[in-house]
């Protein structure tokens, strides 16, 4: 007969604890050098400190700045090298004109074919152009997976296939690129997290955010000021400054590094312009030019209000068609096929390619329309003047002018940029209308020159006039009323190193975006309509009759509210009626005195913590409470008025990036208005006021 052990369930207990105790020992023993790797962690401690002590938001800025531009100036090469190689092919071929042809063709097809199908396989985010995306999230709206890292891969590695095709497509990589530095930088701010071991918030991630936006077009122009600006232009109606130094040092980082890579892979001898310029700058133009300019910028606004309106109606008609909207629902890669064949048949150099400089990459347009001499001048002796491979002779063709061949790019180009925004692959489009600004500016140039061939001159001698200044101006005040930014103005000076014509091209930008402005939304704001994206549409402040138009008018009226002394059912009740993230707390049912919101989550975490009112008495989970006692009830920061107007309530919503917001009379709860509200009460009345501008119109006619 065993005897009992002393102390019964307590001895048991003490043994349990010894032997847990032993197990942990012996964990803990086997590891080697104790007392150093002790030391090493205090050591790893005490380095994270003293980095951290000027603020981490230093280095991830910095990390952020390299990588981005270490990946692009790779991308560079990549797709530097595969169309060198796809010209090769096409040289070794010979004269057989099929064999030409084919060459020609079936290269950019099969890389956009792969590029569209890799992309959409992995994720449907990574098509397109990825700004107007990223400028409805920095306005506060939640887009489910458009941020995840796992779209990076599929992003750059469509984008490099995207820009391998060159002249044939006619796309850029700027917009692809900021979504590639968002990307990078809503990871980046997860790993600081992890690091500092501090809590993440939507602020901080919003601070990377825009420090990307200015690094993805900073490490493509090689220009960290405008790169800024432009950002800050196209993406945020609302900037804070504090976000200021952030945008700059990051822009910064992204850009030196990228120029420096170039002089370590021996493409340059010292940090340059990325597309340097040879301008005279002695002289660069006359006062009398400037009515020229000014010309120029009343050109580019009202051929850009011709291409922002056709290209938001062939996104439309594209998206309605039977035909293109299946085959853009199942199968985008023959679209993409399909769409690239026409492009590139028509850019084939034996038939219309050789009127359009279709064997120049996108780069050498754009070295070549800024070129510094007077084409008009070389074109009848360039047998025995121009040097032999000149860029500029890609525009001269035998039976035809210089000035026709200008002309034929652009109104081919016109309607081939736009075809190509409708395909579904990662793709930029700002460097497009950036080539197609400057196509302007030189044939303005050449034909002031052609009327002027002395030059002008308001006082002393004549001196001759420079296509390439207008070509500059073209190219910052087309692509700045396509997009409604002025920085590019800055952006084509940091860009080709020239700031001699500053103060005309910001003139012409100027005007440009004046006509612009008032007649078409920007390119950007077009994909968010086109889209459907939560985005506030513009309203116009000048325009009085958004003061008149009152929170009352459109509010919602029937809201689902709760009481602090509501318990199980009423709970119950209200979350199967709404499925809102929060809910408005008042403070009786007969007192509707609006006291703060409850977050869903935690009317789920009561109903679970809590028993049924008709459960049996087995099943009980707790005491009987009300919502009140148990749940935290999160104060309200801002209240509407029901006579607050629709000008203030758009510019809180978009100054606060707000949800949504309840309204109060005398603090009762009456009401609440969301963004789905201000944005279709927003339109309506962008809606009325253009046919009232219509009416007025008529009337007057």
């Amino acid at each position: 007969m065993e005897r009992p052990v002393p102390g019964g369930l307590r001895g048991e207990k003490e043994e349990e604890e010894e032997e847990v105790e032993r197990v942990l020992v012996s964990e803990h023993s086997w590891r080697p050098c104790p007392t150093a790797r002790r030391r090493v962690q205090g050591c790893l401690e005490w380095v994270k400190r003293q980095l951290f002590r000027v603020g981490e938001d230093w280095y991830f800025l910095f990390i952020l700045g390299v990588l981005m531009a270490t990946i692009s100036f790779t991308m560079d090469i990549i797709v530097t090298r595969l169309y060198l190689a796809h010209m090769w092919l096409y040289r070794e071929i010979g004269d057989i004109g099929v064999l030409k042809y084919l060459s020609w063709t079936l290269y950019p097809m099969a890389l956009a074919a792969f590029s569209t199908g890799f992309s959409q396989s992995i994720t449907p985010c990574s098509g397109g152009s990825g700004i107007p995306e990223l400028k409805t999230i920095l306005m506060g709206v939640v887009l489910e997976d458009y941020l995840a890292i796992q779209n990076f891969g599929a992003k750059v590695v469509g984008l490099t296939c995207t820009l391998v095709c060159g002249s044939t497509v006619f796309l850029g990589k700027v917009g692809p690129y900021v979504h590639l530095s968002a990307m990078a930088a809503a990871y980046l701010g997860k790993m600081r997290t992890t690091v500092t071991r501090e809590y993440e918030n939507k602020f901080k991630q919003h601070e990377m955010l825009v420090a990307a936006q200015a690094v993805g077009v900073a490490t493509v122009f090689g220009a960290p000021i405008s790169g800024v600006l432009f950002s800050i232009e196209v993406m945020s109606p609302h900037f804070a400054v504090r976000d200021y130094w952030r945008g700059f040092f990051a822009a910064t980082c992204g850009a030196f590094m990228f120029r420096i890579l170039a002089v370590f892979n021996s493409e340059q001898e010292t940090i340059a312009a990325v597309f340097k310029s040879d301008l005279k700058i002695d002289f660069p133009f006359d006062l009398l030019e400037t009515f020229f300019f000014l010309i120029l910028g009343i050109i580019c606004g009202i051929v850009a209000c011709a291409y922002l309106f056709c290209q938001r109606w062939m996104m439309v008609a594209v998206k309605k068609n039977r035909v293109t909207a299946k085959l853009l629902d199942t199968d985008k890669p023959v679209y993409t096929v399909l769409v690239v064949l026409l492009l590139a048949s028509i850019t084939f150099p034996p038939g219309l390619g050789q009127f359009m400089a279709s064997r120049l990459t996108m780069k050498e347009h754009l070295i070549s329309l800024f070129d510094n001499r007077t084409w008009g001048l070389l074109a009848p002796n360039a047998s025995g003047v121009a040097k032999p491979g000149g860029l500029w002779q890609e525009w001269d063709h035998p039976s035809a002018t210089i000035y026709g061949t200008l002309t034929f790019f652009l109104l081919m180009k016109f309607w081939m940029l736009i075809l190509a925004t409708t395909l579904p692959l990662p793709a930029g489009y700002f460097m497009p209308i950036f080539i197609y600004g400057a196509a302007i500016g030189r044939l303005i140039g050449e034909v002031v020159a052609l009327l002027f061939p002395w030059g002008l001159h308001s006082e002393g001698s004549p001196r001759p006039i420079i296509p390439a200044g207008y070509a500059l101006a073209g190219a910052a005040a087309f692509s700045g009323s396509v997009t409604h930014a002025v920085s590019t103005a800055l952006l084509v000076c940091e860009a080709t190193g020239q700031l001699g014509h500053i103060l005309p091209t910001v003139l012409a930008v100027l005007v440009a975006n004046a006509i612009s402005q008032k007649n078409q939304p920007s390119f950007y704001d077009a994909g968010i309509i086109v889209k459907k994206l939560p985005y506030l549409p513009p309203i116009r402040s000048r325009h009085i009759a958004s003061y008149r138009v009152m929170v009352e008018e459109f509010m919602e009226r029937r809201v689902v509210a709760l009481a602090k002394g509501d318990g199980f059912q009423e709970v119950l009740v209200a979350l199967d009626t709404s499925a809102d993230a929060e809910y408005p707390v008042v403070e009786s049912t007969g007192s509707p005195t609006l006291v703060g919101t409850v977050n869903r989550s935690q009317l789920v975490a009561f109903l679970q913590s809590h028993e049924h009112p008709q459960a049996p008495q087995g099943e009980k989970l707790a005491t009987v409470g009300t919502l009140g006692d148990d749940c935290t009830i999160e104060p309200i920061m801002l209240q509407f008025s029901p006579w607050t107007s629709l000008h203030q309530a758009y510019h809180l919503f978009q100054l606060l990036k707000l949800q949504r917001v309840f309204v109060t009379r005398s603090g009762e709860l009456v009401g609440a208005v969301s963004r789905a509200e201000d944005v279709e009460e927003s339109g309506q009345e962008q809606d009325n006021k253009d046919n009232a501008g219509d009416a007025a119109s008529d009337d007057g006619g």
